[in-house]
């Protein structure tokens, strides 16, 4: 009894750290995020949609950037939701509206794992940390809350 006892503290001081960090636990993976700007509309990334962001991705044991669109001569980054990228940034964008903004902490396993990617800097196990904006969203959610805003403008 004493050891669920203890567990569950455990668990309630890790999910209060993650509160008290402003960082929300995503179900079903480690990664986390930190909302820092609120998107508008009702258009949200889910699977299957083609969606365009512009990223920057850090290496969090060595603090160094190793990619971002908005570095010169970048573009914004399109990738389909549901399995275009890395599992911490898939998982981590889904629900995003568009022109908001998260930050993302990706562990080593659902970023580019025990291999790592060496020729972007990122070194075996390499924990990240990616911020990310949608700029825009092509598919279900999009189609739908743009019918939604035709009717409304209809009445």
């Amino acid at each position: 009894m004493t050891w669920l006892l203890g567990a569950l503290v455990l668990v309630l001081l890790g999910c209060t750290a993650l509160a008290e960090d402003g960082f929300n636990a995503i179900q079903g993976v480690q990664t986390t995020y930190k909302t820092l700007t609120e998107g508008t509309g009702d258009a949200v990334v889910e699977k299957g949609d083609t969606v365009t962001v512009h990223a920057t991705g850090i290496v969090r044991q060595t603090d160094k950037k190793f990619w971002s669109t908005k570095d010169s001569g970048q573009q914004p980054f399109t990738y389909t939701a549901g399995g275009g990228v890395i599992t911490g940034w898939d998982k981590g964008a889904m629900g995003m509206k568009i022109g908001e903004v998260r930050l993302l902490m990706i562990p080593a396993a659902e970023g580019y794992g025990a291999n790592g990617f060496p020729a972007w800097g990122i070194p075996k196990n390499g924990d990240l940390s990616f911020e990310i904006e949608v700029l825009t969203i092509k598919g279900k959610s999009a189609t739908k809350a743009k019918r939604m805003a035709d009717s409304e403008q209809d009445l």
